[in-house]
C-alpha cells in the first residue's frame, strides 16, 4: 500500500509545478502585451518599426540665437501732455537672429536715430505712462527701424528692445 501512495503523489507535484510556470509565463506574456499596447496607442507605434522616410521628411527647427546691438546714445526728446512739453528717454537695443540686419542698423544709424526722435516725439505722454502704450510705442519703432532698412535694401530687425525707459 506504501508503494501506491507514493506513485499518486508524484504525479500531482509534477503537476502543480506545470501549473506554476504556466501561470508565470501567461502573466509575462501579460505584461508584456500591456507594454506593447501601451506604447502602439500611445506612441503611434512602436520604436525601431516606424518608416525611416517619416524622420527624414519632418524638417527641424534648429535654435539660431539672437544677436544684440546697443544704441549707446539715448533717444531723446519733449512730448507734448495736456498742453506742457514733458521730457522722454529711452536706451534702446536692436535684436536680429542675422548679423547682417545689425551691421547695416549701425551703417545706417544717423537716419534710424532721426526717425526714432520723431516716432517718440509724436507719443501720447498719457500713453507711455503704460505698459501696453511701451509695447505700442517699441512696435512703432520696429515698423520704422525696418521701413530705413527696406529702403536701403538691408534685412530687417526682429525687436526694438528698451534698455531704459524715461518720461517726466
Amino acid at each position: 500500500m506504501a508503494e501506491n501512495n507514493e506513485s499518486e503523489a508524484a504525479p500531482a507535484k509534477k503537476g502543480k509545478l506545470k501549473l506554476i510556470i504556466m501561470l508565470v509565463v501567461v502573466v509575462i506574456l501579460a505584461i508584456v502585451l500591456s507594454v506593447v499596447g501601451t506604447l502602439w496607442f500611445l506612441g503611434g507605434g512602436l520604436p525601431g518599426m516606424g518608416e525611416e522616410d517619416d524622420a527624414t521628411e519632418v524638417a527641424e527647427e534648429t535654435f539660431t540665437p539672437s544677436s544684440y546691438y546697443q544704441i549707446e546714445k539715448a533717444i531723446v526728446t519733449t512730448v507734448q501732455a495736456e498742453g506742457r512739453q514733458r521730457y522722454a528717454q529711452a536706451y534702446l537695443a536692436l535684436e536680429s537672429t542675422d548679423q547682417q540686419a545689425l551691421e547695416a542698423a549701425k551703417l545706417h544709424m544717423p537716419l534710424i536715430r532721426s526717425q526714432l526722435v520723431t516716432v517718440l516725439g509724436s507719443s501720447n505722454f498719457n500713453e507711455l505712462q503704460t505698459p501696453e502704450g511701451r509695447s505700442s510705442l517699441a512696435d512703432r519703432m520696429l515698423t520704422t527701424v525696418n521701413q530705413v532698412l527696406e529702403q536701403e535694401g538691408e534685412p530687417a530687425i526682429k525687436r526694438v528692445l528698451f534698455r531704459n525707459f524715461v518720461v517726466q
